[in-house]
């Protein structure tokens, strides 16, 4: 009985063939099932951008080649004041962001290091409050807002939003899981719990107050029932809700102009997204640091 010698294996393995698919990776069908997956994901978007380029009639033929309407479209968006929707929402979104992270951060550190009577109680509500959707408590939000004077204002779309119980709850699990012996050899410093927070805990908390800002800006960016039950004059509007001043052009809706504004007005979000990639993906430990 004959065995095939070691010389012999590498010598079949240096062949041509197998020198070709060397460089295909061991578990390649994976790898055709993901880029497969996310083409399927990207195709909405990918057919928007073509439409954003034609005109109707382009649209009505099922063309899957980009127009010669470009141009007249973006002429249209710009008309219809999209830019300064989107100015609003930034400026909008931004001040929610910040509000959000900085009251999570502070309920978070005393849900944590302070004790105070009935802190369990409390921390139940903010529990509860996660199953609440906002539009339960929207007409009596309305009502409250009109009452304070604050209709048409950007306070009504900042204020309410303020507080954030995904904020607090993700801020105090993720100080639960910082070691006590930091806080004892802080308060063995003489560290308040000011300079406790600013110089101990944000620092090893930036993944996380990534992954908060990232949600939250998103959240704030697509607002549409609020805003548009709050504010009243098209120039201080947001948007998503200025989007729908693109749909009625003319006798019918105009898919370019409407795919173009809408393609543009997912830029912010993306961008956002792309910077912060890093620390979202770590906040939420779906990538590991290095």
């Amino acid at each position: 009985m004959t065995t095939i010698s070691e010389k012999t294996l590498s010598s079949v393995s240096s062949t041509p063939r197998a020198r070709a698919l060397s460089w295909l990776p061991k578990r390649w069908y994976v790898h055709v099932f993901l880029w497969a997956s996310s083409f399927l994901l990207a195709l909405p978007l990918i057919y928007a951008m073509i439409v954003s380029t034609q005109t109707n009639a382009d649209v009505a033929a099922f063309r899957l080649a980009p127009g010669n309407a470009l141009q007249d479209n973006f002429t249209i968006v710009q008309n219809r004041n999209l830019f300064q929707f989107i100015l609003n929402s930034i400026g909008v979104s931004v001040a929610i962001t910040i509000a959000k992270t900085i009251l999570s951060l502070l309920a978070g550190l005393a849900f944590i290091y302070f004790r105070f009577p009935g802190k369990w109680i409390v921390f139940a509500f903010v529990l509860i409050t996660l199953m609440m959707p906002t539009e339960v408590l929207i007409l009596a939000l309305l009502r409250f807002v009109s009452d304070l004077g604050w209709g048409n204002t950007y306070l009504a779309l900042v204020v309410p939003f303020m507080a954030s119980a995904t904020g607090t709850f993700l801020f105090r699990q993720h100080f639960a899981n910082i070691p006590a012996e930091l806080s004892e050899a802080a308060q063995l410093d003489g560290a308040s719990p000011v300079r406790f927070l600013l110089q101990v805990l944000i620092p090893i908390s930036w993944n996380t107050i990534g992954a908060l800002a990232v949600i939250q800006f998103i959240y704030a960016w697509n607002m549409y029932l609020w805003p548009l039950l709050v504010i009243s004059e098209q120039e201080r509007q947001v948007v998503q809700v200025g989007l729908g001043s693109l749909k009625g052009l003319g006798s019918g809706v105009s898919f370019g102009p409407l795919m173009l504004g809408a393609v543009i007005a997912t830029m912010p979000p993306v961008i956002v997204f792309i910077l912060l990639q890093k620390q979202f993906m770590s906040g939420f430990a779906l990538t590991r640091d290095k």
